[in-house]
């Protein structure tokens, strides 16, 4: 089989294929139209000297331009770096920072998101690399680097170099937790997107002509680029929401036969809030979720009975969403549970013993590792953190506790270590912590996660240097430099953290940490 086989544009020749490919906001593209986009961004990147292996950050919402980067950068050699719409400065930073990207792709302005402010956040001594921003929607945005418009395509340019096979090298990056300050960058290559995106349309069984998808997970993400591309394998129509609502994804559901969706419980949650309709959705065959809220299971319950099939799922960046997923066979408690059946049947799951260090048997519980066409190459200019993720024999350690069912499925049951799921995203404590310390007035500073009114929500620990800085100055500080959702609802000072003696030295107890912060809340709304 040939190396063009498995590019990423090799999944538009499909010979059953559905038109439109996919609607924006009402507005249909065609297969013949996306086709024509790609190559004139690619031709437009090139005029940028945008070649191979050169990075381009994409802080775009969902629109067409997104897709159109990612396979007009594979046409060209180079790589996307996703950069999520959520992140405030000092992400934004790190991610240009250690992915060394030379362009960056970005929107004027969406919603109440102020892309100019948070960029002139970042000095440019910070990201060394960048020359130049594109800007989507406006001639430019108030910047430190020179602004050119993307999407003023009423000029010529030369097309782009023949497309090269390297389709083993790094196309895509995107981020994941770590466990110091910032994420890190998830590469994956057309290989390991192109047969990902093949096995869920294989496995899903997806007929462009009686199937649909409704896009609501954000495409920087791995589990709204894996569906993505999961149904542009199967030829089949994709509707897109630029961002998530309840009240958009409700009319699309409604009035457009979709048949398949994929987000988080609480989105599903909303969704069914805005309808008193027994059964409002009769065409849904498949919503696969990942349960990141309390109650998820009443949820589901309560969806089932209105016609709304939940479908326990499990993935990751490191070998991308929808890796596995129930099956409509499974018993009602065993499909809601995260995990389920691999989608490439080239996939291998194994449990492993976390105290004895072998493989664990059937029921078991342990650390999840898998080896299948979808895993990463790597993460991104850290060979270290590569090579302690993967096994001699090639299999990558989840982090993440599961057990085996003995029938080819398997049971995701928590995050191993201290990663917290905030706003549907997996942080570091630490990248919030190193946050915390860089304020003159922190010494040190601890963050743990919490249930907090019916979601998981973090709270800091700080110990004060000289004079204790006030709770709302250190908020607002993080409002500046990070994402809402990693923001702490509540920041405590303490003049030491709970520790404990072991062989391997003195540990803190974020166990104890966690109760502390439970016990305080309590006391304040008692």
């Amino acid at each position: 089989m040939s190396a063009n086989a498995f590019s990423l544009q090799s999944l538009l020749r499909t010979e059953a294929a559905a038109d439109p490919a996919f609607v924006f906001d009402g507005t249909p593209v065609s297969r013949a139209e996306f086709e024509r986009k790609i190559e004139q961004t690619a031709a437009w990147l090139a005029a940028q000297g945008i070649g191979q292996g050169d990075v381009v950050a994409v802080w775009l919402v969902n629109r067409i331009e997104w897709i159109a980067l990612l396979f007009a950068a594979a046409r060209c050699g180079a790589i996307v770096a996703a950069v999520n719409t959520r992140y405030r400065s000092a992400e934004v930073a790190h991610l240009l920072r250690l992915s060394g990207a030379r362009l960056m792709v970005a929107e004027a302005a969406f919603r109440s998101i102020d892309f100019a402010a948070i960029l002139d956040g970042i000095a440019k001594h910070e990201v060394p690399a960048l020359q130049r921003l594109a800007v989507v929607g406006a001639d430019a945005i108030p910047a430190h680097w020179p602004c050119v418009r993307f999407d003023a395509f009423d000029r010529f340019y030369p097309p782009a170099p023949p497309a090269q096979d390297d389709i083993d090298l790094p196309v895509l990056l995107y981020t994941t937790s770590g466990t110091t300050k910032g994420p890190k960058l998830v590469a994956h290559s057309q290989r390991t997107l192109t047969t990902h995106a093949t096995s869920v349309a294989r496995a899903l069984q997806l007929d462009p002509d009686r199937h649909s998808l409704l896009a609501m997970l954000p495409f920087c993400g791995t589990f709204g680029m894996t569906s993505l591309l999961g149904f542009v394998a199967a030829g089949a129509t994709v509707h897109v929401l630029d961002a998530f609502e309840a009240a958009p994804a409700l009319n699309i559901l409604s009035e457009h036969r979709i048949t398949h969706a994929f987000g988080s419980d609480e989105m599903f949650r909303r969704i069914l809030a805005l309808t008193d309709a027994p059964r409002p959705f009769p065409h849904l065959e498949v919503c696969g979720f990942a349960a990141f809220q309390p109650g998820w299971r009443e949820l589901a319950a309560e969806a089932e009975a209105r016609g709304l099939p939940l479908f326990g799922l499990y993935g990751s960046s490191e070998v991308q969403a929808l890796f596995a997923i129930a099956q409509p066979a499974d018993a009602f408690a065993d499909r809601i549970e995260g995990g389920g059946w691999p989608m490439s049947p080239d996939a291998r799951v194994r449990v492993r013993d976390t105290e004895t260090g072998e493989l664990a048997a059937s029921a078991v519980s342990g650390e999840i590792e898998i080896s299948a066409p979808s895993r990463f190459l790597g993460y991104f200019h850290n060979p270290d953190a590569t090579r302690d993720a993967i096994t001699a024999d090639g299999f990558f350690r989840t982090g993440d506790i599961g057990r085996l069912r003995g029938d080819g499925s398997f049971v995701y049951e928590t995050r191993a270590g201290d990663a917290m799921r905030l706003g549907g995203f997996l942080v570091a404590p630490g990248e919030i912590e190193d946050e915390l310390k860089s304020y003159a007035g922190v010494a040190d500073a601890q963050v743990v996660a919490v249930d907090l009114n019916g979601q998981t929500r973090c709270v800091a620990f700080v110990i004060p240097a000289r004079e204790p800085p006030m709770q709302e100055t250190l908020i607002a500080h993080l409002r500046e430099r990070l994402a809402g959702y990693k923001v702490p609802a509540r920041i405590y000072l303490v003049d030491a953290f709970p520790v404990t003696d072991s062989a391997n030295g003195v540990k803190i107890q974020r166990a104890r940490l966690r109760a502390m912060a439970t016990e305080r809340i309590a006391a304040e709304i008692a």
